[in-house]
């Protein structure tokens, strides 16, 4: 019995941490190292591999459990986050988790600066650097500065997106990390808004109903429909630059593979964000919002599969 109590309270924490959320940063942060690491041909040890996820793991989850924290008086009021751990009351008193986050946040950063000592000490103190830029976007930028008071709040409070990638790159190489490590950091900071909006014009009722002024909340549908359409073509031109990036030595990054791919895979986003300007109604946008994670995803798997080949 007192197991299973201890393992519904594990379950709960876990929860906190928005884990659908920090798995797909992760996963670009692997996606980063990988491709550096076929590119460059250099390998990896195992444990600058493991600092390296641990790292991105626990500071994305460090983020997502202190926001939670901030939100979680509005959290209770709207319907599609009245049930998280905080306003349901299963972890109470709050400060619990609070504490919870500053101590995955602490740990991010020792783990970001252990890479240090598995790789250099220029890499593991840009590493860690990064962690540190993701967190503090993330929780002042975003959540306490911004959210409450702008509605382009995710815009400038999205560039902590872009810290697993270049994360991921360092721990491996510094060359090129301001081209190609960039670039893939850039691939989740531009999609960031597109995701965001499409999400919050599906509760737009739940954002209003708390005064949180996201775009495509407060304006109106046909606005909004243009914002996320937009935002998405953006997002589609932007995503074919790796393939115009050389090396120093001028050999092409990636080629044709991961090039196609971005194509294929952005005129179906294209297609979709034109079906939300044609009917933005809860339908559209809650498709376009379900096909975005996966359609990072397929980026960074081509862009792995491209340099390997």
């Amino acid at each position: 019995m007192q197991k299973q109590k201890s393992e519904s309270r594990v379950a709960v924490y876990y929860e906190l941490t928005k884990p659908k959320i920090w798995y797909l940063l992760v996963f670009t942060a692997f996606g980063a190292a990988l491709t550096a690491s076929h590119i460059y041909n250099i390998e990896i040890s195992l444990p600058t591999w493991l600092l390296m996820l641990f790292s991105v793991a626990a500071g994305s989850a460090a983020a997502n459990t202190l926001t939670n924290y901030h939100d979680r008086d509005i959290d209770a009021i709207m319907e599609r986050t009245k049930d998280r751990p905080l306003p349901s009351k299963r972890i109470f008193p709050a400060v619990k988790a609070r504490n919870f986050g500053l101590i995955l946040a602490g740990i991010s950063l020792v783990l970001a600066f252990g890479i240090s000592f598995t790789t250099t000490i220029e890499q593991g103190v840009w590493a860690t650097t990064f962690i540190a830029f993701g967190l503090l976007n993330n929780v002042l930028v975003y959540s306490y500065a911004l959210k409450r008071n702008s509605r382009t709040n995710i815009i400038l409070g999205g560039l902590c997106g872009g810290s697993p990638p270049m994360i991921g790159w360092v721990a491996v190489t510094m060359t090129d990390m301001w081209t190609m490590g960039l670039a893939m950091a850039g691939l989740v900071f531009i999609w960031i808004p597109m995701h965001i909006w499409a999400l919050t014009l599906h509760f737009k009722d739940d954002y209003n109903k708390v005064n949180v002024p996201m775009l495509t909340a407060v304006q109106s549908e046909k606005t909004s429909a243009r914002a996320i359409a937009g935002s998405t073509v953006v997002m589609v031109l932007f995503s074919i630059a790796p393939f115009f990036i050389t090396t120093e030595s001028g050999e092409e990054m990636v080629s044709d593979v991961y090039l196609w791919t971005a194509i294929a895979s952005g005129a179906l986003m294209v297609g979709l964000s034109i079906w939300v300007i044609a009917k933005p109604v809860e339908k559209a946008s809650w498709t376009l919002f379900k096909f975005s994670s996966p359609y990072l995803a397929v980026l960074f798997i081509a862009l792995m599969v491209d340099s390997a080949l």
